[in-house]
């Protein structure tokens, strides 16, 4: 299973929870700010695996590329996780549907971690922290879709934010909605 990065300690997770005998191979979770690089990435990893499995499938949504991705898996005749992104597969879309505003901006538990490291540092606003508004300034609320909330990851999106100055919605979704995911990508693999 070819897996973005940002989900792929969860698909671990439950595959060794429900027994699933899998090979993950994780992308890196920052192509997310790139996503015209998903496609090629996963096209790269199918290509050097796709002798040594007799079936593959992908870990992700569309995640913003806008179909490239499933070009690529139809070119390969394999599945993908569904849903336009991974908010989809965790909450389902029409609950992420009922959520959105105009100006929801979403975490995981990942993006909740990684905060600092994917949206501070990759937006240079740990340099220029003045640039905060003005990157922020078009969303009205941040909704957390908690995986496996814990204590430290509330203080954390707390913190994450603040920093965007908006007020902070948990959602906790757990992990059922992936789980239901790998099981339809499994069963068609």
């Amino acid at each position: 299973m070819i897996a973005c990065g940002a989900i792929a300690s969860h698909i671990s997770n439950i595959a060794s929870r429900e027994n699933f005998d899998i090979t993950i191979y994780p992308l890196p979770p920052l192509l997310h700010n790139q996503p015209e690089k998903i496609a090629g990435e996963v096209e790269s990893k199918i290509a050097e695996i796709k002798d040594r499995y007799q079936k593959i499938a992908v870990a992700y949504s569309d995640c913003g590329t806008y179909g490239a991705l499933d070009k690529v898996i139809e070119k390969y005749g394999i599945q993908r996780l569904g849903g336009d992104h991974c908010y989809d597969v965790f909450a389902g879309k029409e609950r992420v549907f009922e959520l959105t505003t105009s100006g929801t901006y979403f975490f995981t538990d990942y993006l909740v971690k990684s905060f600092h490291r994917s949206v501070v540092v990759e937006l240079g606003l740990d340099k220029h922290p003045e640039l905060i508004d003005d990157y922020f300034k078009n969303y009205q609320k941040v909704v957390w879709l908690a995986q496996n909330p814990t204590e430290e990851l509330k203080i954390a999106a707390q913190a994450a934010a603040d920093l965007m100055k908006l007020p902070l919605e948990i959602e906790i979704v757990g992990e059922s909605g992936l789980l239901d995911e790998l099981k339809r990508l499994l069963n068609h693999i």
